[in-house]
């Protein structure tokens, strides 16, 4: 599937002399000047080179309004152009800036390569399958016209089929292929590609080019709650995180299960959108890890567990929306009308099990949720509730600041028991338990769901089971202003083991 683009996996030795008068460099999902792999060859290559970033209408269409994602990358650019004028500043370039344009990508690219006259375009790969289809069309067009299209990994440490089993396979299990990460590994595939060392092919950007980057309103979107999140955006926001999160890092293999807590890095949004460079994070956690600093390795472990996923839908695409596991799309999931009314209370946080509701609150107020929490509300949506983890998917798509369809399919589907290396099928989360471990005192629930916050630490991770008077003292009733259990936990077990019993294999 990777034949339409003209790609570059490892870091390739140009040539001394420029190769192309003009360059366009494409921004997508690496919202960066600094340790770019695209930018990088584009400045080496080219004597002259603008950058481009394009609202896509494509992607931006079915986005509600109110998308706390495009906001994020409205502010990111503002902040890379800031940084390319400087970078073009310290060349004695007054005019460098972004070029920022709101369209269909493949024509607004083309266009922009016709009027700027350029002989090549760089971007950095994005293995969606509609990133491919859409990479696809801008190389026929580009060609066309002959102007090349050179695109480059930037977004993962190995991609697509860089690491493979012994019989020259992709991996479909985590720790076989976390071990052959590790071992070839070498220090080319973390350094850095510097960009500023050859910023003075940054050109200035013609005067009827230029253009204030567009407005929320101009895009059809509407503001957010995003800067009450303090979710700082771009490169800055970035290394803010960065360096308060490696200050906690040791406790961090204890302390990431603890929603209460400020145990995770914060960076998925970041690295999501490419504000921080995946070679700084990992070479920065494999020194800690060499040095012995604890959660070091935790933290490596994280990072390639999405290299692990973004090589599994590079792999197999059909996960998009079929199971990893074929079988398993044999299994028959509740339909009809109260399918929908037991999906529409999961989203809305009203299943009467405090952990999941504070969970989808804080998704449907911030766009966050913490990592131990999806696995909970994705178990419950599957395995409690037996509803399509496709259905859990598509919301969280909608919702989640980072949200990224390799990781949040593979963490769907492995919480659905139906792909690659998940956890098996009759394993079940149990709600309460759960809440009981990672929430003791019931901290992350009394911030998420207030009603609750009268309620003792025991009483307050299952409330059907308190005692009327406790229930009174803390204002609590139940089936009013907090709901009863929507489904019965043991029975709801019962029924999955029965619905799953389809994947079982056949005795030999």
């Amino acid at each position: 599937p990777h034949t339409q683009t003209r790609t570059h996996t490892m870091p390739s030795r140009t040539p001394s002399l420029p190769r192309y008068e003009h360059g366009l460099m494409w921004f997508r999902r690496d919202l960066r000047s600094s340790d770019n792999t695209a930018l990088h060859h584009a400045l080496r290559q080219c004597r002259q080179v603008w950058c481009v970033f394009v609202f896509d209408q494509d992607i931006l269409a079915p986005l509600p309004r109110a998308d706390r994602r495009v906001e994020f990358i409205r502010e990111s650019l503002l902040s890379l152009d800031r940084q390319l004028h400087a970078l073009g500043l310290a060349q004695g370039q007054q005019h460098v800036h972004l070029v920022v344009r709101y369209g269909h990508a493949v024509d607004e690219i083309c266009q922009l390569a016709h009027q700027l006259e350029v002989q090549a375009v760089f971007a950095n790969h994005d293995d969606e399958p509609a990133a491919l289809a859409r990479d696809a069309s801008v190389l026929g067009k580009l060609a066309h016209h002959g102007v090349m299209f050179h695109t480059y990994k930037d977004h993962v440490i190995f991609e697509r089929q860089e690491v493979l089993t012994q019989q020259g396979r992709p991996f479909g299990v985590f720790t076989p292929y976390k071990n052959a990460w590790l071992r070839q590994l070498t220090d080319a595939h973390l350094s850095e590609h510097p960009t500023e060392p050859h910023a003075q092919a940054l050109a200035n950007v013609p005067d009827g080019l230029h253009a204030p980057i567009p407005t929320l309103d101009v895009l059809g979107f509407e503001p957010t709650n995003l800067s009450s999140l303090r979710l700082l955006p771009g490169s800055e926001g970035a290394l803010t995180l960065l360096e308060d999160f490696l200050q906690r890092i040791e406790h961090y293999g204890h302390a990431r299960d603890f929603p209460a807590i400020k145990g995770p890095s914060y960076l998925s949004v970041h690295l999501r959108f490419g504000t921080v460079s995946i070679r700084l994070l990992a070479r920065t956690a494999h020194a800690m890890h060499v040095q012995g600093i604890p959660g070091a390795m935790a933290w490596l472990n994280e990072l390639i567990w999405r290299d692990f996923y973004h090589q599994i839908l590079a792999n197999h695409p059909r996960v998009v929306d079929k199971a990893f596991k074929p079988e398993y799309d044999h299994i028959h999931w509740e339909q009809g009308k109260h399918a929908k009314a037991l999906f529409a209370a999961w989203c809305e946080g009203r299943t009467g099990y405090p952990l999941v509701d504070a969970a989808m609150a804080q998704l449907n107020q911030t766009g966050y949720m913490h990592n131990r929490l999806r696995m909970v509300v994705a178990s419950f949506l599957c395995k409690d509730l037996g509803l399509d983890w496709r259905w859990g998917e598509r919301y969280f798509a909608e919702k989640l600041n980072d949200f990224d369809l390799a990781a949040n399919n593979g963490g769907w589907q492995w919480a659905s028991s139906s792909g690659c290396d998940a956890q098996p099928y009759f394993r079940i989360f149990n709600p309460v338990s759960q809440s009981e471990k990672f929430d003791a005192e019931g901290r992350f629930i009394r911030r998420y769901v207030p009603v609750l916050a009268g309620l003792t630490n025991r009483a307050i991770h299952a409330p059907w089971l308190a005692g009327p008077l406790e229930l009174a003292s803390a204002n609590v009733v139940l089936g009013q202003n907090y709901p009863q259990p929507i489904v019965d936990h043991a029975q709801a077990r019962e029924k999955t083991l029965l619905r799953y019993a389809v994947v079982k294999k056949p005795l030999a």
